[in-house]
């Protein structure tokens, strides 16, 4: 068994934020409402289509037709898949991070709420697509974060056991999937959480990718 690292996606891997923002306008705009800025909706990046449409409609002062709201989010999906990775990006140091970690022999998986079929995409669209052993989206299972079993199915499928994994994530929820899965965790505070990583719960936090080879050893002592 190897040692795994276990990524949230939106917000800790990839800044999809900018991709996110361009489909969530688009729709928007076709409903005749007015677009939003990234501000106004960074805290719902890592929430899914129905938080972001159902703010957009909230800033514009537009009830929302639940009934509609299906359809709203697979239009959605489609604007957003069809260039899913035209401005997403990885954060600063990650692919660094990655390599060095690589040759000490980790194995890396991805822990998302995000569908897996887009999960697949946007890492394959950034070139990380072969670095990550396992991929576990919202839908892959019954259960999704902060159940801890996508992140168990993650470090098993990865080649891992939970005692010499470590879950790295952005949100309450990330941590609280840790926490519920036993598995230490790091946060990042330069994500889409909403408030200070350091009220998360986690074991660490850190601020750039540099620094996550010494967050992994205080946690994961060979």
């Amino acid at each position: 068994m190897r040692p795994v690292v276990v990524f949230d996606l939106d917000g800790t891997l990839l800044d999809t934020a900018p991709d996110l923002l361009r489909a969530l306008n688009r729709i928007l705009g076709d409903e005749g409402l007015a677009a939003v800025e990234r501000a106004d909706v960074t805290d719902l990046f890592g929430h899914g289509a129905r938080a972001l449409i159902g703010e957009g409609f909230r800033l514009a002062n537009r009830p929302l037709d639940a009934v509609r709201l299906p359809e709203l989010v697979e239009r959605f999906v489609a604007v957003y898949a069809a260039e899913i990775a035209s401005e997403t990006r990885p954060y600063p140091g990650l692919v660094d991070a990655l390599a060095r970690l690589s040759r000490r022999g980790f194995g890396f998986a991805v822990c998302t709420n995000k569908r897996e079929v887009l999960s697949h995409a946007v890492l394959e669209g950034t070139g990380l697509s072969s670095l990550f052993a396992a991929v576990v989206g919202g839908d892959s299972l019954p259960e999704h974060k902060p159940h801890p079993r996508p992140l168990l199915e993650a470090i098993a499928r990865a080649g891992g056991t939970p005692e010499a994994a470590v879950m790295v994530g952005d949100s309450e929820t990330d941590i609280a999937t840790a926490r519920a899965a036993g598995v230490p965790a790091i946060a990042v505070d330069f994500g889409y959480g909403g408030r200070p990583a350091t009220e998360f719960g986690a074991d660490l936090v850190i601020g750039h990718y540099d620094e996550l080879d010494q967050a992994i050893e205080a946690l994961l002592p060979s």
